[in-house]
């Protein structure tokens, strides 16, 4: 909105020239960062009094680790903060025309709000496990492969009008279309190595990723901090990228492919850091408010979206690679005990508790060691994941 009521600002009169700055996208993203980081500073204490005032506290399972029952009643759906922080900032200062914001802004707010159902159930019913989990993977489901049907005609054009004709020429081919080379599923490391997918594997694709991105985030969140911060790092790392493909030259010149109007994401990724960073000021050892689902599942939506749109599926894996630990060790842990149930009639287990980080806790970590060094390596994954840009 800002950059709008500055180009109408400077078309009033000459003298308001310095106001070209609200069109560098560099500068815009700075200010969203910080616009963001103040708001979450700013609204974070009356946020936190006013949950615990209505009482919505973390319900602890009974099954969880001793050490977390304390955290009983920690005030939480603190997502809820992060997400205002994060649409505020990015709707004062991206560009209203950009369509790619916008998906990410709805993929984000729509699967903040399955998170709020959930973190409601828990908090109002009294049910640790709140919503269902068929219930909650059916509208995840839902609006990720709305996304992907969107994004699979979007990424490779420049306006919408051009989505609904490449939409148009899909059908009219008999869903037989190629799409153009930017839809390609891209290796890394390698110099133009691209797969094309075709638009039922880019939607396949692109689902995986959204939903599974979404959960990793989720089931990641169970320590104070452990989440946010690789989500800060992660989604800046996807700020760079996008920036950069958003760039004809830029993109050109690392061998990346140019989607037209990714750059604006910049934007939305500096204040999910500015959003993060404020969040992590209250939710440090010992927090003060848990991000809850509302906020997990969104944060981890909007990292799936953004790096789809950049073409960056395989470097959000290596980027967040704490979250794809995260989600595989309760996958193998579920499935081993049941397998071992069913052969031996008795239920084992390869890790001594799932996530990953409560085994590491169960092994005599604190919390915090955990927690830091988890965002260690979050942080050396990120500067392998960007150094893609130049090694290939």
């Amino acid at each position: 909105m800002l950059p709008s009521i500055a180009l109408w600002l400077q078309g009033l009169s000459p003298d308001l020239g310095f106001l070209r700055v609200f069109q560098y996208l560099t500068f815009r993203a700075v200010m969203a960062a910080m616009t963001a980081l103040v708001v979450g500073l700013v609204a974070g204490p009356w946020f936190i009094r006013r949950l615990a005032a209505l009482k919505i506290g973390q319900p602890i399972r009974e099954y969880a680790m001793q050490t977390h029952l304390s955290k009983g009643g920690t005030p939480t759906m603190g997502g809820v903060l992060i997400l205002f922080a994060i649409a505020l900032s990015t709707l004062l200062w991206f560009n209203w025309s950009n369509r790619f914001v916008w998906i990410v802004l709805i993929v984000t707010l729509g699967f903040g709000a399955i998170g709020w159902a959930d973190d409601w159930r828990k908090v109002v019913h009294k049910n640790p496990e709140g919503m269902r989990s068929r219930e909650k993977y059916f509208w995840q489901s839902l609006i990720g492969l709305v996304a992907a049907f969107y994004l699979v005609f979007a990424v490779s054009e420049t306006s919408n009008a051009r989505v609904l004709e490449l939409f148009i020429d899909w059908v009219g081919s008999g869903f037989t279309l190629d799409l153009p080379p930017q839809s390609g599923f891209i290796v890394p490391f390698f110099k133009e190595v691209s797969y094309p997918l075709g638009v039922a594997g880019f939607v396949i694709l692109t689902y995986l990723v959204i939903v599974g991105a979404s959960n990793a985030v989720n089931l990641t969140d169970g320590l104070d901090g452990l989440a946010i911060m690789p989500v800060v790092m992660v989604g800046s790392a996807l700020g760079i990228f996008a920036y950069v493909t958003g760039n004809a030259v830029f993109a050109r010149y690392l061998l990346l492919p140019h989607i037209p109007g990714a750059g604006e994401l910049l934007i939305f990724c500096a204040a999910m850091a500015g959003a993060g960073l404020a969040f992590l000021w209250f939710n440090t050892h010992p927090a003060q408010v848990f991000m809850g689902d509302v906020g997990a599942l969104a944060l981890g939506g909007a990292l799936g979206t953004i790096a789809v749109i950049v073409r960056q599926e395989i470097l959000l894996a290596i980027m967040g690679g704490i979250f794809v630990v995260e989600a595989l060790s309760v996958m193998l842990q579920v499935t081993y005990f049941k397998y071992t149930k069913k052969r031996f009639g008795e239920g084992r287990r390869l890790f001594q508790m799932a996530p990953l980080h409560h085994h590491f806790e169960k092994k005599g970590w604190k919390e915090t060691q955990v927690v830091v060094r988890f965002w260690i390596i979050t942080m050396l994954l990120c500067l392998v994941g960007l150094s893609t840009l130049k090694l290939r």
